[in-house]
């Protein structure tokens, strides 16, 4: 029962995620199966995708029903993140760089400060003015990127999409999050098709646990997003950015004791 709880509020944290602030359920689960269950980080990380796919695409079809989805521009920076992931992943595997570790977690707790300071409005945004040959190069560029660093460090998808559809590409915080999550539920299911091709199914009472749990705190969530208004979501997603990183952060020092002998489970 206490493993069947950890993996439930696994997937309450990593669907609130998902269907607020679009990000990765990666950056929950993995942590909580890993420390707390002792699940290998490998299957931890197929887990963490096999609960992105229904949660992230559930999302994406709330969002899209409530118009907030770039599905045009999305396409084109999802082919160009698919790619460039793949890429990514082969030349970090040439390179040993483990100071890139804390990428993900240092850009959660600043996205999450930006968002609760200076909230995005529903205003004329720099989307609504750009042309859409220039909204195509700039998807091209900012999937380009995302993709590399996504597969070069592993993590960071979600909070990068997040913050380029925002600050660079001008999307108010509903259409990013919306387009976010569409992207999320393609990129998600290609990285768990390969780690279970690869590694093979992992636990079944976890995977199943946790699919469902992301799923219906994710619709949850999203449903909220879509009712509320522009300011209250920024200070919804800027909370949900802030709480999880501080839970990273414990996970992360909760890792580092464990590694030096310290602490157990």
């Amino acid at each position: 029962m206490l493993e069947i709880l950890i993996c439930i509020i696994a997937g309450l944290g990593a669907g609130v995620g998902t269907g607020f602030a679009g990000m990765s359920a990666a950056a929950v689960i993995s942590p909580m199966l890993i420390i707390l269950l002792d699940v290998p980080a490998y299957d931890a990380i197929g887990i963490a995708l096999a609960s992105d796919v229904l949660a992230s695409a559930v999302s994406a079809i709330t969002y899209a029903k409530n118009k907030n989805i770039d599905l045009k521009n999305g396409m084109v920076m999802m082919l160009c993140v698919l790619v460039f992931t793949v890429i990514g992943s082969w030349v970090s595997s040439h390179i040993n760089d483990s100071a890139m570790g804390g990428f993900t977690l240092v850009f959660m707790l600043v996205l999450g400060v930006k968002f609760i300071v200076k909230p995005i409005q529903k205003t004329e945004t720099a989307k609504e003015k750009k042309s859409q040959k220039a909204l195509l190069i700039s998807s091209v560029i900012c999937g380009v990127t995302i993709g590399f660093v996504c597969g070069f460090i592993g993590a960071g998808g979600g909070m990068m999409m997040l913050f380029v559809l925002t600050a660079i590409l001008g999307y108010d915080l509903k259409m990013a999050v919306g387009t976010s999550v569409f992207i999320m539920s393609f990129t998600a299911f290609t990285g768990a098709v390969s780690h279970f091709a690869i590694g093979g199914i992992p636990n079944w009472i976890y995977l199943d646990v946790c699919i469902v749990s992301t799923l219906v705190f994710a619709v949850i969530s999203s449903r909220i997003a879509n009712k509320v208004n522009h300011k209250v979501l920024n200070r919804i997603v800027g909370a949900v950015l802030l709480t999880l990183g501080v839970v990273m952060i414990i996970f992360e020092v909760l890792k580092e004791l464990m590694n030096i002998g310290w602490l157990s489970f």
